[in-house]
C-alpha cells in the first residue's frame, strides 16, 4: 500500500507565489530580497497555520539564490530550532557558537526558530547580544503564535510581519484547487463549510478536508460534510427562521428537540440563529451582500428568506437571540432558556410587536390624518316616566318634545379606560403610564365648535382655583396644595400665569396640570383655559432664608421659642 501524505504536507507552498492569503507580507520579502534591503533579524506573528514557518522556509531558500528559484539545494545553510524543546540557556549558547561560523556554500545561514516564545528568561537574555549585532552572514527568523510572551527587548530587535487569518474565499478557492488536483467532485457549499470550520488556518483547512474525502469518498456533498464533522446546516435555520416568521411555535419547539436529540448543543444552536438572523440582515441591502460568506446556492436562499423578514423583526430577533447566548452559560434550566427564547421569537409579528399586544386608544389626530370626520358623542335623554294622560295633554307633550330637540346639546365629559396589567401606584413606570394617559385624554377632541366658552372674571378665576386647593387638603394632598399656594394667578384672556421660585415647582404642577385645568375649565365654563408657568430666580432668592432668619420667623409666631432658647441655653 503506496503511503498516504496528509494534504498540509503534500500541498505545503514551495515559492511565495503558492502562499495563500499573505500576498501584503510576500510581495514585502520579495521586495525586500531584490533591493537587497532585508533586516538580520525577523519575526513571523500570527495564528496558527496560516503560513510563518513555509514562509520561513522559502524565504531561507531564496536568500542564498539571490532571490531567483533554483532547483540548487541549500539545505545545510539552513537550520530549524524548535524553541518548544530547546529552551535553556545552554541551548542558545550552542547556538550562539554556530553562528560565528560562515557558510561554506552560499552568502548567508538562516536560523528558523519557531515557537519562540517558549524560551526562558535567562535563553532569552543570552540570546539578546547576538540578535542585536549578528555577523553579516547569519540571518534570524523567529516565528510565534503568542507575540505578546517575548520580551520586549527582542521584539524591539526585530523586523516584525503580522500574519493574518485566511479568509473563508481564499481557504474555499484553494480547497477547490486541490479538490481539482486530486479529481475530487465537491460542492461549493461543501468547501465552505470546511473553510468556515477551519476559522482562519489554512492547515486546519486541509485536514478537514483529508477527514472528510476519507469518509465520503471523491463525491463531496455539503450533506456529507455536515453530517461528518457535526455542525448545524443552512437549512435548519433556514426551517427555523419560516416557523418564526409564521408564528408556528410547536412546530419550532418540535425542531429544536429534533436537533437536540442530534447530539447539537443549544448554546451552538441559539448562537447559530443570532448569526442566521444577521446573514438576513445583511442581504436586505445590495451593498451589504458582500459581507455574505457562503456558497452562491446558500446566498440565493438568504435573498428569498430576507424579502419575507422586516428590518425590524431582525433586529429584534438578533437582540433577543444575543440575550439567550449570554444567558446560557448561567442559566439553570439552559434548555427552558432557549425554548423561552425560541416562544418570543415567534411571537414576533411583521411590524416588530408581540402578537398579543394589548388596545392602544387612538388620539383624535390620527382620524384628522386619515381624512375621517369625528361623530359627535353625546348622553341619551332619560326616558320619562309614563302616567296616565287625557288627549290634550299628549299633544301639548308632544309639542314640548318637538321644541326640545332642537335645544343645544350640552358637551359630555369622556371616559378613555386603558387595560393592561396592575403596576404599582409608587413605580415610575406607573406615573408614566398615568402621565401618558392624561396626555391621550386631553388629545381626544369630539368637537372643538360644541365646547362652551363662556366670559370669566380673574376674580371668579382665583376663586376657582382656592377651591381647588381646598379639595386637594380634603384628599390628603398637602404638598401639591401648598405649591399651588405659592403664587396667586394673574389672568389675562384665558391663560392663566403663574410664577414659582423654583423648576421643582414648576414641574410638579406641569405634572398634575390635567386634573387642574379640567376642574378650572368645568367650573367656568370655558374649555379655551391654559396655563403659563415661569421660574422667577428673584422670588427663589426670597425663599433661600438662612437659619436665622427662620427662627425670627418662629419668633413672630410664638414669642415663647425664646424663652425655650434662654431656658436651655441653645444655640441657633
Amino acid at each position: 500500500m503506496e503511503h498516504f501524505v496528509v494534504s498540509a504536507r503534500k500541498y505545503r507552498p514551495q515559492t511565495f507565489k503558492d502562499v495563500v492569503g499573505q500576498k501584503a507580507i510576500t510581495n514585502t520579502l520579495l521586495n525586500a530580497i531584490n533591493n537587497n534591503h532585508l533586516a538580520q533579524a525577523l519575526l513571523f506573528t500570527g495564528p496558527r497555520g496560516v503560513g510563518k514557518t513555509t514562509c520561513a522556509r522559502i524565504l531561507a531558500k531564496m536568500i542564498n539564490s539571490d532571490g531567483v528559484d533554483t532547483d540548487e539545494d541549500f539545505a545545510f545553510n539552513i537550520f530549524e530550532l524548535d524553541a518548544a524543546s530547546n529552551n535553556s540557556v545552554d541551548d542558545i549558547r550552542n547556538l550562539t557558537d554556530q553562528v560565528r561560523i560562515p557558510p561554506q556554500v552560499g552568502k548567508y545561514k538562516v536560523y528558523i526558530i519557531d515557537e519562540v516564545h517558549m524560551l526562558s528568561q535567562a535563553a532569552f537574555n543570552a540570546f539578546l547580544k547576538t540578535l542585536e549585532e549578528p555577523p553579516k552572514h547569519c540571518i534570524f527568523i523567529l516565528a510565534t503564535t503568542e507575540k505578546h510572551k517575548i520580551i520586549p527587548t527582542i521584539l524591539s530587535r526585530c523586523q516584525i510581519f503580522d500574519f493574518k487569518r485566511i479568509t473563508v474565499t481564499d481557504a474555499k478557492e484553494y480547497l477547490k484547487y486541490i479538490a481539482e488536483e486530486q479529481g475530487i467532485t465537491a460542492e461549493d457549499d461543501a468547501l465552505h463549510i470546511i473553510a468556515q470550520k477551519a476559522d482562519g488556518a489554512m492547515r486546519d483547512a486541509l485536514s478537514i478536508f483529508d477527514r472528510v474525502v476519507s469518509f465520503s469518498g471523491k463525491n463531496l456533498t455539503r450533506q456529507a460534510v455536515t453530517e461528518n464533522l457535526n455542525v448545524l446546516d443552512y437549512e435548519t435555520y433556514f426551517e427555523s427562521t419560516d416557523l418564526i416568521l409564521e408564528n408556528k411555535i410547536p412546530e419550532l419547539l418540535l425542531q429544536f428537540n429534533e436537533t437536540l436529540s442530534k447530539g447539537f448543543d443549544g448554546h451552538h444552536y441559539i448562537a447559530g440563529l443570532a448569526s442566521h438572523f444577521r446573514d438576513l440582515l445583511v442581504s436586505k441591502t445590495e451593498n451589504t451582500i458582500a459581507l455574505l460568506e457562503v456558497g452562491e446556492q446558500t446566498k440565493q436562499k438568504y435573498l428569498l428568506q430576507s424579502r419575507k423578514a422586516t428590518r425590524e423583526f431582525l433586529i429584534q430577533g438578533i437582540q433577543l437571540a444575543n440575550e439567550c447566548d449570554l444567558k446560557y452559560k448561567t442559566s439553570k434550566n439552559q434548555r427552558l432558556l432557549v425554548e423561552l427564547c425560541l416562544m418570543q421569537l415567534a411571537s414576533i409579528t411583521f411590524d416588530g410587536e408581540k402578537k398579543n399586544s394589548k388596545h392602544y386608544i387612538i388620539p383624535a389626530s390620527y382620524f384628522k390624518n386619515k381624512g375621517i370626520t369625528p361623530i359627535k358623542v353625546s348622553v341619551p335623554d332619560a326616558k320619562p316616566t309614563t302616567t296616565p294622560e287625557t288627549e290634550s295633554q299628549k299633544k301639548d307633550s308632544k309639542t314640548s318634545t318637538t321644541s326640545n330637540t332642537f335645544q343645544k346639546e350640552q358637551p359630555q365629559k369622556i371616559v378613555l379606560k386603558q387595560s393592561g396589567k396592575r403596576t404599582s401606584g409608587l413605580s415610575l413606570s406607573s406615573l408614566k403610564a398615568k402621565k401618558a394617559h392624561q396626555i391621550k385624554q386631553m388629545n381626544v377632541v369630539v368637537d372643538e365648535e360644541d365646547l362652551p366658552k363662556e366670559p370669566f372674571t380673574e376674580e371668579a378665576f382665583i376663586k376657582v382655583w382656592k377651591a381647588y386647593i381646598e379639595k386637594l387638603l380634603d384628599q390628603g394632598k398637602r404638598n401639591l396644595a401648598s405649591i399651588l399656594s405659592i403664587d396667586t394667578p394673574k389672568v389675562k384672556g384665558t391663560t392663566a400665569f403663574l410664577e414659582y421660585p423654583n423648576a421643582t415647582n414648576k414641574v410638579e404642577i406641569e405634572r398634575n396640570q390635567y386634573d387642574l385645568l379640567a376642574f378650572i375649565r368645568q367650573s367656568l365654563s370655558n374649555y379655551d383655559i391654559e396655563l403659563s408657568i415661569s421660574v422667577n430666580e428673584v422670588k427663589e432668592k426670597q425663599y433661600a432664608y438662612t437659619t436665622a432668619e427662620k427662627f425670627e420667623k418662629l419668633k413672630e409666631k410664638n414669642p415663647n421659642i425664646e424663652l425655650l432658647r434662654k431656658t436651655f441655653n441653645l444655640d441657633v
